[in-house]
């Protein structure tokens, strides 16, 4: 299956691994919230797991809490509260389902999208949780626990001014989120349009996606592609004044990063997320969230290549 949302290519998988450490001691992340069983939103609280609890790394389970690396710019996945400093989402309260039934606390990291990986190749965070795509060449840098599914989609303002659509986009401004797979998926659609000698299309690249969507709304872009829930909660919230432009495309499983040698972490995270949904919490989280239509039925380590 090709890469989808949310996903840096190739190219940008690249230059993330080679200049990785570099990036994260820019000294940009924050520690945002922490916390041991999922927020407000999702009311059923698991509880710990002794038996889950011995499947952790010594380090891990003698720490007690997991120190993960998230983008807190994806509503509704992962975003800040109105305080500007707690993250919340449905991938926070799932994840925090997941370290409870582990017995573990959850410190929640912001970071730029692109550093993530780098931060958990070198330790900095245990693992990262910020609505990562599977695809072989993360699979090739990281272990990835599937645990979702989404899609590209597209929105535009209101009315479509300009009849913008995923494949009449030539010429015109489309608003994208740096280091994911939109940027590849929008530079190809432009190169075939001047290779069909019509205008390029001009990709204006946000460090976070709330501002590529506050892009579209001031009609400075004249669309955006993000991944489904994404562009779906951003409609959602602007109360009217973006709406949805074409079919959901390219759907593929979202995954938790571990360091490729951490093995036994991935391995628990798999046994605590088989125990979330079995007690339906799993269920719970997405609903509460309007995002049920992403649920797996089973979930793996690295599932391209398994």
């Amino acid at each position: 299956m090709r890469p989808s949302p949310r996903h840096a290519g190739t190219a940008t998988l690249a230059v993330a691994l080679a200049f990785g450490l570099a990036a994260c001691g820019s000294g940009s992340d924050t520690i945002t919230n922490s916390s041991s069983a999922p927020g407000a939103a999702a009311s059923v609280t698991p509880s710990g797991n002794p038996g889950l609890a011995s499947m952790l790394p010594e380090a891990i389970r003698s720490a007690g809490t997991l120190r993960i690396g998230t983008d807190s710019t994806y509503a509704p996945s992962e975003f800040l509260d109105a305080d500007g400093k707690t993250v919340k989402g449905f991938d926070v309260d799932l994840f925090n389902a997941v370290a409870a039934k582990l017995g573990l606390k959850t410190q929640w990291v912001s970071s730029a999208f692109a550093d993530i990986i780098p931060g958990v190749q070198s330790g900095k965070y245990d693992i990262g949780v910020s609505s990562f795509t599977v695809n072989p060449d993360r699979e090739k840098a990281t272990l990835m626990v599937s645990y979702f599914s989404a899609g590209t989609q597209w929105a535009t303002q209101q009315g479509n001014p300009q009849n913008v659509t995923p494949d009449t986009a030539c010429g015109r401004r489309i608003a994208v989120q740096k280091a994911t797979v939109q940027v590849d998926d929008i530079t190809a659609r432009s190169k075939k349009c001047t290779q069909a000698g019509k205008p390029a299309i001009t990709v204006d690249q946000y460090q976070g996606q709330d501002q590529a969507t506050t892009s579209v709304v001031s009609g400075k872009d004249d669309a955006m592609l993000a991944d489904s829930p994404v562009t779906a909660y951003a409609v959602k919230q602007t109360n009217g004044q973006l709406a949805i432009a074409g079919a959901i495309y390219d759907s593929a499983p979202y995954g938790y990063v571990v360091k490729k040698s951490d093995t036994q972490l991935a391995q628990a995270v798999i046994t605590a997320l088989k125990a979330v949904e079995g007690d339906g919490t799993y269920k719970k989280v997405l609903d509460t969230w309007g995002v049920s239509q992403g649920a797996l039925t089973a979930f793996a380590v690295n599932p391209s290549v398994s």
